[in-house]
């Protein structure tokens, strides 16, 4: 008997120094293992709060009335086939009619409506949280933490410091092998729902008056007939989370009509309604109206279809989003309304504290709410309409979780490589005969879902310029050219593995490797580099009005540097903006050239840009040149305000 008394014992005090923050400071002493070996098998906690709390009223005798309650209490456990190591405070079954009457018999009337409301009723409410919740329900921790507070507090509703602390409540509940946050967490659900138990801070303690608390129930009920308030303000705080829009050029928030949702370029996230959700069986409301969306914008038909990515509502979810938000709504009313309803000083604390309660609650609530992310996709050409469904998680705001997703699965793309852009210009084919305009590439990538759901026409821009930059442009990607000239068949402005300045909304052409290494070669054929013939003087075939200003030229430098032949250049020179590539290349094949072709030589060209926009530049602007700099491998770029 004392061996296993010991060992209880030592495991109760072993749980109170491993879990130390959660329980008063006195259950760490060595006395302490003393006191649990003396009041074996009760624990000192039930002595502690009969003797020090319940022997203050009137009625109460220290002696007589604690071994007639212990009896009882001892014989309902034994009946019960008990199996707990010590009996608790949480171990009083106050479902018991003559248990219940020895305790009320001592208190003034009132306390039955407390007990089968919100203590050990068969209905009560902590063995409907227990019900519903099993992480709660499998240590009946609801249940045994209002027991707990039942015997702590009911004994001194005037005391100057009222209620039982949380940690010694946890005290009265807690055995070896439990986590004693499921009991905090137990105690929370109680506080937020319970008719008489009320708050004060870590305090808390049941009394025969209603807590405000009735009167946030009554008015979360009557939002049950007023849905439209709490579709409100879920779709509020949806909106304020996807101010944080990620990576999507735009989020659109619960679209009545597929008019509501814009035809562009750009890459969108659109959430919709709470009234059409996900669901696993039955009817979804969430497939069908995004397909309407994607299907016509009012009543033309969408172009730009792969830019649209859908976030719906979880059916089995959305009841408890609501219930939330509805006891959000109630406590804020109260809290608004503190004076008209003559609140007293604690129930306005009390007050805030729950409406600070269900704000976390609601919020966090969204988040597991709205989790399914619906994306559009063909497999081919000629394939059906396909929907890849997947859930979002994390931390993140809803958009910035969905992009995240939607990149992982390869559905978003913000950085296109040009091989890629080449092996689908050639596979599918996109091509246009011999080449395919920029903008209408764009649109391909925003209109059709077989294709890659570009970010926006930026980064389709990025992997053009690349890849016309690229040395291997001849095998992995593709030339540019201005135009066509229709009558000759010739591409006008034809460049390759150079850096060109190209946008996604510019005129220009791709034009296929091969087509364009075949008219740089019969250029060149057509054109070969002329060597002038010497003449009998050693002097090149040169027009003499060329050969008298360079020989004057050369004798003016001779003259004023005694001889020596130059050996730097530098050069400043404006090129019109409307017409840089043309300017540009004129410059490379006028200038530098002649200077780079010189044996030793290093030419270094540094292009500086400056523009002024007295209107502002915008947002978007900003972002894309930004993005383009850093491609461009810029060393120092950057807007500021004069």
């Amino acid at each position: 008997l004392f061996a296993a008394r010991d060992n209880i014992a030592k495991a109760f005090c072993d749980l109170y120094r491993q879990h130390h923050q959660e329980f008063p400071s006195e259950c760490r002493e060595v006395d302490y293992e003393r006191k649990l070996k003396a009041a074996y098998p009760i624990h000192p906690e039930v002595f502690a709060r009969l003797y020090q709390d319940w022997s203050g009223l009137v009625k109460f005798q220290r002696t007589r009335g604690v071994l007639r309650l212990m009896a009882s209490v001892i014989h309902r456990l034994w009946a019960d086939n008990d199996k707990a190591p010590l009996i608790l405070p949480a171990s009083i079954p106050l479902d018991d009619p003559g248990i219940v009457s020895q305790l009320t018999g001592y208190l003034p009337g009132g306390w039955e409506t407390v007990i089968e409301r919100d203590v050990d009723g068969l209905g009560s409410l902590p063995r409907k949280l227990d019900g519903e919740r099993p992480n709660l329900g499998r240590y009946q921790a609801c249940l045994r933490v209002a027991r707990t507070l039942f015997l702590g507090s009911a004994p001194t509703p005037g005391a100057a410091n009222r209620g039982e602390e949380d940690r010694r409540i946890k005290l009265g509940c807690v055995q070896p092998g439990e986590a004693p946050a499921v009991f905090g967490d137990a105690l929370r659900y109680l506080a937020q729902s319970a008719t008489y138990l009320y708050q004060d801070n870590a305090r808390y303690w049941y009394a025969t008056q209603p807590t405000v608390t009735k009167l946030a129930d009554d008015r979360a009920e009557q939002l049950k007939r007023e849905p439209e308030k709490v579709a409100e303000e879920i779709q509020r705080r949806v909106k304020e989370d996807i101010r944080n829009r990620g990576e999507f050029a735009k989020v659109h928030p619960f679209p009545n009509t597929s008019a509501d949702v814009p035809d562009e370029l750009e890459a969108r996230l659109v959430v919709l309604n709470v009234d059409k959700p996900f669901a696993k069986e039955g009817t979804n409301l969430a497939v069908q109206s995004a397909a309407e969306i994607l299907d016509k914008r009012g009543t033309s038909p969408r172009i730009y279809r792969n830019t649209l990515v859908f976030l719906a509502a979880d059916r089995s979810r959305l009841d408890e989003l609501e219930a939330a938000t509805r006891c959000f709504l109630a406590w804020k009313s109260i809290c608004e309304e503190a004076t008209q309803l003559n609140l007293d000083p604690f129930q306005t604390r009390q007050a805030n504290t729950q409406r600070g309660n269900w704000d976390k609650t609601s919020q966090s609530r969204i988040f597991e709410t709205f989790q399914w992310l619906l994306a559009p996709m063909q497999s081919g050409a000629q394939n059906a309409l396909e929907w890849q469904l997947s859930r979002v998680s994390g931390n993140d705001p809803l958009a910035v979780r969905a992009a995240k997703k939607l990149k992982n699965d390869g559905q978003f793309i913000p950085l296109f490589h040009p091989t890629s852009l080449r092996l689908e210009l050639d596979k599918i084919p996109l091509w246009r005969g011999n080449h395919v305009t920029i903008k209408q590439l764009a649109e391909d990538y925003a209109s059709y879902l077989y294709l890659q759901r570009l970010r926006d026409p930026e980064v389709l821009a990025a992997a053009i310029r690349e890849g016309i930059a690229s040395t291997t442009w001849r095998t992995e990607t593709f030339a540019f050219a201005e135009s066509l000239d229709e009558k000759t068949g010739r591409y006008m402005g034809l460049r390759t593995g150079k850096i060109v300045a190209v946008f996604a909304d510019a005129p220009g052409l791709l034009v296929k490797a091969e087509v364009a290494h075949k008219q740089e070669a019969e250029d060149a054929a057509a054109n070969p580099p002329s060597v002038p013939p010497a003449s009998p003087t050693g002097n090149s075939s040169v027009p003499s009005s060329i050969k008298q200003s360079a020989a004057s030229s050369v004798a003016g430098h001779s003259a004023a540097s005694g001889g020596e032949k130059p050996n730097h250049f530098f050069g400043n020179v404006q090129v019109d903006s409307a017409r840089i590539s043309r300017d540009v290349d004129a410059l490379a094949k006028e200038v530098i050239q002649h200077l780079a072709s010189l044996p030793g030589s290093v030419v270094k060209v540094t292009v500086e840009i400056q523009a002024s926009v007295p209107a502002g530049v915008p947002d978007s602007t900003v972002r894309t040149v930004n993005e383009n700099c850093r491609t461009l491998k810029f060393t120092s770029h950057g807007f500021e305000k004069e």
